[in-house]
């Protein structure tokens, strides 16, 4: 796949032969893996695809945005069923204008909510210039995809000024 091939030609022996009865084990007529609710690692999609012989795509969402905002397709980048921009946050040091475009995702389009329900106060924290913060920080990849990195909601300030990912905490002292 690396060198131009798309997933259906690129393995067809290995398929065939090694991973059939991981397939078969799927129900034998899995062609599409599709994984929400947080980014898949890289070697993680990596090895689905090639286990199940199946695309694997991840979709990105909100409730706020009704669910599937973004949804990769097999052998294709672009998502066009919202308007998308990148701003930065540069408590953070992430610049949505540099030549790694990082920054907070802000959506806009017809499938986004109307409001929390009797909150207003959340509503326009959330809404500015009728685009959607979701408090999720990107990356544009090179190839064009988007990559999740951080989490706005989630980044506290000490007291000494510093910001404080607690994912990043979790992940050197969480249950071993």
């Amino acid at each position: 796949m690396r060198k131009g091939s798309k997933h259906v030609e690129a393995a067809l022996l290995f398929d065939k032969v090694v991973f059939s009865q991981v397939k078969k084990g799927l129900g034998g007529k899995v062609r599409l893996i599709l994984s929400g609710a947080a980014p898949l690692a890289t070697h993680v999609e990596a090895f689905l695809r090639v286990v199940a012989c199946a695309h694997v795509l991840q979709g990105y969402g909100l409730t706020e945005t009704c669910a599937g905002t973004f949804v990769s397709l097999p052998n294709e980048l672009s998502m066009p069923n919202v308007d998308v921009c990148l701003e930065s946050v540069l408590e953070m040091v992430y610049d949505a204008n540099s030549s790694t475009p990082r920054g907070e995702i802000c959506v806009r389009g017809n499938t986004l909510f109307l409001g929390y329900f009797k909150r207003e106060d959340l509503t326009k924290e959330v809404m500015v210039g009728g685009w959607f913060h979701t408090r999720d920080v990107r990356e544009w990849q090179p190839n064009g995809s988007m990559k999740i990195i951080d989490r706005k909601r989630n980044i506290f300030k000490l007291s000494q000024g510093e910001y404080v990912a607690v994912e990043n905490l979790e992940n050197i002292y969480g249950p071993f």
